[in-house]
């Protein structure tokens, strides 16, 4: 396989209409998904009657079951608790795929008011719709443990969505009285919902002048990893200049969901303020205290070290916080063709197995991704799982770097876990976000180390070794700072409303703590908390990459020390979607999360790159 420096580079000092669209056509033909495999358009009958039955079916289930479910226990063999079951999970299903279409239309162009109301309109129906199911997780939970394992015995058809029901009752003690439970979903369009959907029209809408061109916010950020210090500066003050103008509007967005989710987890009974999160992610407390405990103890050695090596590289005493991705002196300065992209993710895919390979290659084949830039799309990357009964699909904002390489095969794991844990079904495919992040961030290191281990000149060697190194102290340390700004703001939020001054004030601690003292915050980085998306959609989600990269470490040594078997193994893990907790998935591979040790291991890895670099320097 060529590697990345034998493609083409385009100089970074070219600007304006010519040098965009030449860089566009280095980029190769970047697909476009095609969404017909859920609706053939947005005005396509099926979607409209789609909507129709998903509102006339809810009704006429909680018509039927509501009230019931309790006495269907009692009957044993006899209950219909599996059937009611059964009819939920295909109304979530068809819930689902509404939902599903709607939201990849939106983000597609988050800036189109058709695809805006489109998105708008669905929400409430759906959420409509679904207030009609509500009943049937609450009223299940309601019934007596001893009926609901008599049912799960005698009832077959029950018996096989065990681990979603036993999973369930773990929110039972969080569970509030019926109406309250509708009014907080019902609510929930008009609010978390409505500041979700402000928090990425204002993202798509943002512009910024760098050198006086106006540019979104995915290619601004791009060039914090241009060679040139220079359009890396411009880059970050034009960030920064164009946070500031919307920094009341963030400012707001961040205290009210703060305090929606205190009022939430109020009225729920949750202690911690991330313990909702804790919960939805099957995973312990204690879990996640360990890990963060042992990263943030970790940061001398891991993140502190590498850059002030990097800082030497660069010829600098201390970076400036927009040198912090600056490529190398050694690192090509190359634009990557979509199809070696392509290949190059495949290929790492078929080495460890030809199955994952053929998954992965069915996205490209079907057109399962939308990859190019455009004005209006949603930045950054996801994989949406869509429903079992259809199939995934990725959206990437690529611009030809290594780093949309990883991002790609980082997506295309997330994809490939998705297929195999959809013969779950709708109920039981989804996996909790600690065990999410493990397919993909494995996908990333199979892709580097197949590149890596097909890379023989040194200085190419280190660029690549130092390039991953970055990528994990992104996924691990920078994760973790994430996770402990988010502490701090909800704990402070329960005070009253924080002005921008502050939480600037507390994401610099954190930066600072985290980054060490050889990146120095200049003017203007105290805003950038403001673009990170997880903080508004899904408060403490961030832990869970650091969760996933370290389980991932700890998981690929296993691989590399594995005689056989691992593969298949690796399959059954992620074939089990949510119906296994980490213990239970972990334990084939003589792993546990919940021994402190563990997180060692994963640290160890990436302290390991390290002294690697150090013996190159």
């Amino acid at each position: 396989m060529r590697t990345f420096s034998t493609q083409r580079a385009v100089s970074a000092q070219r600007t304006g209409a010519a040098a965009a669209k030449e860089a566009k056509a280095a980029l190769g033909d970047l697909p476009e998904w095609n969404l017909a495999d859920l609706y053939a358009s947005m005005d396509a009958p099926e979607l409209k009657a789609d909507i129709e039955r998903a509102g006339r079916e809810s009704q006429a289930f909680e018509t039927r079951w509501k009230g019931t479910l309790a006495a269907e226990a009692e009957k044993g063999a006899a209950g219909r608790l599996g059937e009611a079951l059964r009819d939920f999970e295909a109304l979530e299903e068809l819930i689902g795929r509404v939902a599903s279409y709607a939201g990849l239309v939106y983000a597609g162009d988050t800036s189109d008011p058709k695809r805006a109301k489109l998105y708008g309109d669905i929400q409430e129906k759906m959420t409509d719709a679904s207030a009609h199911l509500l009943f049937f997780a609450l009223e299940l939970n309601l019934i007596d443990d001893a009926l609901i394992e008599k049912a799960l015995a005698a009832d077959p058809l029950f018996g096989h969505y065990r681990p979603w029901v036993i999973d369930l009752r773990k929110d039972k003690p969080y569970q509030l009285e019926d109406r309250i439970e509708q009014l907080f979903h019902e609510k929930s369009i008009t609010g978390r919902g409505a500041w979700n959907r402000l928090f990425d029209e204002t993202m798509t809408e943002l512009r910024f002048d760098v050198g006086g061109e106006e540019m979104l916010l995915e290619p601004t950020l791009n060039r914090l990893q241009d060679a040139d210090g220079a359009v890396r500066r411009e880059a970050a003050e034009a960030l920064a200049a164009t946070f500031r103008k919307n920094l009341r509007s963030f400012t707001l967005i961040t205290n009210t969901l703060a305090k929606d989710k205190e009022i939430s987890d109020r009225w729920r009974g949750f202690q911690d303020i991330a313990d909702s999160r804790h919960l939805a992610n099957r995973v312990e407390r204690e879990v996640v205290d360990a890990l963060a405990a042992a990263v943030r103890e970790a940061y001398p050695r891991l993140s502190h070290r590498y850059y002030a090596m990097k800082a030497r590289w660069l010829g600098m005493e201390a970076m400036n916080h927009w040198d912090r991705n600056a490529p190398l002196p050694e690192t090509p300065q190359a634009t990557i063709q979509w199809d070696e992209a392509k290949n190059t993710v495949l290929s790492a895919y078929q080495d460890f197995s030809p199955d994952m390979a053929e998954i992965a290659r069915t996205f490209f084949d079907k057109n399962w991704i939308d990859a190019p830039v455009r004005p209006g799309k949603a930045p950054g990357a996801f994989a949406h799982p869509t429903v079992p009964s259809a199939h995934p699909y990725v959206l990437l904002n690529y611009m030809g770097k290594p780093r949309d390489v990883m991002t790609l095969a980082h997506e295309l794991g997330h994809g490939v876990h998705q297929v195999l844990a959809a013969g779950q079904g709708a109920l039981m495919a989804s996996t909790p976000l600690t065990l999410a992040e493990t397919a993909s961030v494995f996908g990333e290191m199979l892709t580097f180390r197949s590149l890596l281990d097909r890379t023989s000149d040194r200085r190419e060697r280190k660029a690549m070794l130092a390039q991953k190194v970055e990528d994990m102290i992104n996924t691990v340390v920078r994760q973790i700072a994430f996770y402990e700004f988010e502490r701090k703001v909800h704990t402070e939020r329960k005070n009253g409303e924080l002005t921008s001054d502050k939480i600037g004030e507390f994401w610099l601690e954190v930066q600072a703590e985290s980054l060490g003292p050889a990146i120095k915050l200049r003017e203007g980085y105290e805003t950038f908390w403001t673009y990170i998306p997880h903080f508004i959609h899904s408060p403490f989600y961030v832990y869970a990459y650091a969760f996933g990269d370290c389980l991932v470490n700890s998981l690929y040594a296993v691989y590399q020390n594995a005689e056989r078997g691992f593969q298949e193994k690796y399959f059954e893990m992620l074939k089990a979607g949510g119906t296994k907790h980490h213990s239970e998935l972990l334990k084939p591979f003589g792993l546990d999360a919940s021994d402190p040790k563990f997180w060692q291991i994963g640290l160890g890895v990436i302290s390991g790159l390290i002294d690697e670099l150090e013996a190159l320097d």
